[in-house]
């Protein structure tokens, strides 16, 4: 069997500062910060709630986390606050996306998205980015009400592909996410397009500047 390839969604496939981007002359020049604590403080309610046994969809927690945003930096107009959540459901998809999800596809290798995202955050980004034909599972934490990087999340992928995890590509761009990947023996691709330092075990992955550099690693193998 061809190898699987799981993608994380958002930072991932989908660009988190998209919403904000769209909307950069409105926001004002604290735009960029207050994308980035938007983003902060969604996986720290993830995180915090999943560690004390509760759970919140992740469209909930991206709602509080906008608010909270707001809060922090009062000078970001509120009245912006559902047209960014309008814009959270159609993140724009970064340039090379469909490229490697065409390659891989052509290349008879199963793909799909393994997300914290609720269903209808999920169906409504893949809808907007036209990737419903290059993707045959879009699995979601919901599912089981807790959110990575817990195991009972990746086990989601080797129980819909019926694989092996030596057998699973796992692909995103958040760091911590590739710790609990790996930790589950998935083999993983961190997609380090910040040039973030390294951390947890260098030797547990691969690091790539982007997505389409996936596809040379998966040629040279």
């Amino acid at each position: 069997m061809q190898r699987v390839f799981v993608f994380d969604a958002y930072g991932t496939l989908f660009d988190v500062h998209a919403a904000i981007a769209r909307h950069r002359a409105e926001a004002g020049p604290e735009a960029d910060r207050f994308s980035e604590i938007w983003r902060a403080k969604q996986l720290e309610y993830t995180w915090t709630l999943t560690l004390a046994g509760r759970y919140a969809d992740f469209w909930t927690l991206t709602e509080r986390a906008l608010d909270f945003a707001f809060a922090r930096l009062p000078q970001v107009p509120k009245s912006l606050k559902p047209t960014l959540l309008d814009a959270y459901l159609r993140l724009d998809a970064f340039a090379d996306a469909h490229l490697v999800l065409r390659e891989l596809k052509s290349g008879g290798h199963p793909t799909g998205i393994l997300s914290n995202g609720a269903p209808q955050m999920l169906a409504s980004a893949v809808k907007s980015a036209e990737m419903g034909g290059l993707l045959d599972a879009v699995l979601s934490v919901d599912a089981i009400r807790m959110y990575k990087p817990r195991r009972e999340v990746y086990a989601l992928v080797t129980e819909h592909f019926k694989v092996a995890p030596a057998e699973i590509i796992f692909v995103s761009s958040n760091r911590w996410d590739i710790m609990g990947a790996a930790a589950c023996g998935f083999q993983t691709a961190w997609i380090n397009r910040a040039k973030a330092p390294q951390e947890y075990d260098p030797a547990a992955h691969s690091m790539l500047a982007d997505l389409k550099s996936l596809i040379a690693v998966e040629i040279a193998s």
